[in-house]
């Protein structure tokens, strides 16, 4: 139970003190480093979730990201890719771009490209049928990650939509989400919260 004097004094952040932010702090770095229940919690809610498609949206992302782990891609990669359209339930309009932004401290440069523009990639396979340019991806064309991205398309994301496909369970996934989340990368707070640790 969270009792008033573990918590911060201020009502108005401009009037905040070092102290309120020590306690903040100490609150902060456990939330933080649980960060990986609560993306597997959220992911959890693609279940059931079809969309007109042939499996659901938790069943895709398990496929794509077993896809890629039988691959032998890494982890992050792996993650990455189990994690590519967790934004479906929250930006139907722009679900790669809240997976990028909940992937961006944690991932490196070129994950967070190839997440931030699989949307546009694989319209090559469908824009058309919606009355769009399914060659969108070539603007694109000679960035140094072009070929990944387009990769990842074709290898993970496209064929899994198979009801029939050997899908890993998310059990087998969630030591490589939890570990992931537990520390990032880059982020503004990063150095903050070493200290306080």
């Amino acid at each position: 139970m969270d009792n008033q004097e573990d918590r911060a004094q201020f009502h108005d952040m401009s009037q905040s003190t070092q102290e309120d932010w020590q306690i903040i702090m100490r609150h902060n770095i456990p939330f933080s480093q649980d960060g990986g229940r609560r993306i597997l919690d959220h992911l959890k809610l693609l279940d059931g979730d079809f969309g007109g498609f042939a499996v659901d949206r938790l069943t895709h992302s398990l496929q794509t990201a077993t896809r890629a782990h039988r691959d032998g891609r890494d982890d992050d990669y792996v993650v990455m890719a189990l994690l590519h359209d967790i934004g479906d339930t929250l930006g139907a309009t722009n679900h790669p771009d809240i997976a990028a932004a909940i992937l961006k401290p944690f991932v490196s440069e070129k994950l967070l490209w190839i997440v931030q523009n699989h949307g546009i990639f694989q319209g090559q396979n469908f824009f058309h049928h919606l009355g769009l340019d399914r060659d969108m991806r070539e603007q694109f064309r000679g960035h140094e990650w072009f070929a990944d991205t387009e990769e990842f398309i074709d290898k993970y994301d496209c064929p899994s939509f198979d009801p029939n496909y050997d899908t890993l369970p998310l059990s087998f996934f969630e030591p490589m989400v939890m570990q992931l989340f537990r520390s990032p990368l880059n982020s503004i707070y990063k150095r903050a919260a070493e200290a306080v640790a």
